[in-house]
């Protein structure tokens, strides 16, 4: 099964874990210190939390699409390329507490998505510099650095 991955850079981490915990009725599948994030069934959806700045409006992250399998990642880049869009793929990366392969591409608007499965979990949010991973904050990211952050 496939979902849509949605993630929010929040500043209130704790009321917004309270609130998604209400509007979908389910608790965060992972915690961890500034990040949370949500496996609903119904509908099918990762919605990721990652803590922001004190203050700073709710914002949109970045967006993915989950999938079962590497081969299904590799498929995608394939595609994606095939269709003329630039790709950064990540193989093996640790990102938000899992280790990962992916692929990212960018929008017409400038929005980053990734396609990607989880592996396993891991122990750190972000990967070194070199990743498209978690942990920058820029507001508009080069097409060719694919994204400003992951999950």
């Amino acid at each position: 099964m496939s979902r849509i991955q949605l993630a929010l850079r929040v500043s209130d981490l704790e009321g917004s874990i309270a609130f998604y915990s209400k509007l979908f009725g389910s608790e965060p599948a992972k915690l961890r210190p500034g990040y949370a994030n949500f496996a609903i069934t119904e509908p099918p959806l990762k919605l990721v939390l990652i803590e922001g700045e004190d203050g700073e409006p709710t914002r949109m992250d970045h967006l993915g699409v989950e999938v079962e399998d590497s081969g299904i990642v590799n498929d995608a880049a394939q595609r994606l390329a095939s269709a003329g869009l630039a790709t950064l793929e990540e193989n093996d990366t640790e990102c938000c507490y899992a280790l990962q392969d992916k692929v990212w591409v960018h929008g017409p608007g400038g929005e980053p998505w990734e396609v990607y499965v989880v592996k396993a979990d891991a122990d750190t949010l972000a990967k070194a510099e070199d990743s498209a991973c978690c942990g920058t904050t820029d507001a508009e990211p080069a097409p060719a650095k694919a994204a400003s952050a992951c999950c």
